[in-house]
């Protein structure tokens, strides 16, 4: 009889802590473990608060009918100078992504390295504006060196406490970066690609093909880049208009509003997509 409660304790202890294991996705929606998704999420940057208030702001979201938390990873606050990593305090990352695995959600990780965000320097380190040769976010080098460098830490770390949903995890999606004028492996950088010139594209290729390599086991998700390898492309509602025809499983925000307010055309997703 012990060994009965303790089979079914473990088995209790199995099922609360795994939320997936196979995260895969059409033009349609995502699909996991083999049931397609109709997801809802909401954004919660955990330095932006402290860590007493991170379980209350998930149970909101939870209680408001939110599935899926997302939040970007600021590089300039985990690494105040090269090789100096920092996690402490309200910069704890993964004791935020453990905190949405144990209210049974989902989460979006979004590594960065520039996130925006209304944040300074959009998430970048400052040092790394004064390394030799570097020019952000373009065929750079340093650049590039420095992004996979950090990119491939954070991951390893959510890969040492399983926290993809390959491993068991609430990580259902991954992006490594966002684009100056709104935001995955680089967010809507296909609209900003062309201001980089000949070094635009090869990153953009570069920094998709570097993400695939991390084999986290989850997708990972780019915005408004068309011609990704393999990352899925997403779009946020202001560019609905460009939808039908690509493979879409994903908009970032609802758009919608502030477009019409600024003057632009009213935009429409037709149910059917």
């Amino acid at each position: 009889m012990p060994h009965l409660k303790l089979f079914f304790l473990l088995l209790s202890i199995f099922f609360t802590s795994s939320l997936a294991a196979n995260v895969t996705y059409d033009r349609r929606s995502l699909i996991i473990d083999g049931q397609r998704k109709l997801l809802i999420s909401a954004s919660i940057h955990y330095p932006r608060s402290v860590p007493g208030m991170w379980p209350g702001l998930v149970k909101t979201a939870k209680e408001g009918g939110i599935d899926v938390i997302e939040t970007y990873v600021f590089w300039n606050g985990h690494e105040l100078s090269p090789d100096n990593y920092y996690f402490g305090g309200r910069y704890d990352l993964l004791k935020f992504v453990k905190i949405v695995q144990q209210a049974r959600m989902y989460l979006i990780l979004r590594v960065g390295p520039f996130v925006a965000a209304e944040w300074n320097f959009g998430g970048v380190p400052v040092w790394l504006h004064y390394v030799p040769g570097t020019v952000f976010r373009t065929n750079s080098e340093p650049f590039k060196y420095h992004m996979q460098k950090f990119m491939t830490l954070i991951v390893n770390i959510m890969k040492k406490e399983k926290l993809f949903a390959s491993q068991g995890g609430p990580i259902i999606l991954a992006q490594a970066s966002i684009t100056l004028n709104m935001k995955m492996v680089e967010n809507e950088y296909g609209d900003t690609e062309r201001i980089y010139g000949d070094g635009g594209k090869p990153y953009a290729m570069w920094a998709a093909n570097m993400a695939l390599s991390q084999n986290i086991g989850v997708p990972w998700i780019m915005c408004q880049q068309y011609d990704a390898p393999d990352p899925v492309s997403i779009f946020s509602g202001i560019n609905a208009n460009v939808l039908k025809g690509l493979q879409v499983l994903s908009m970032t925000n609802n758009g919608l509003k502030h477009g019409s307010n600024h003057g632009s055309s009213t935009y429409y997703v037709p149910s059917e997509e």
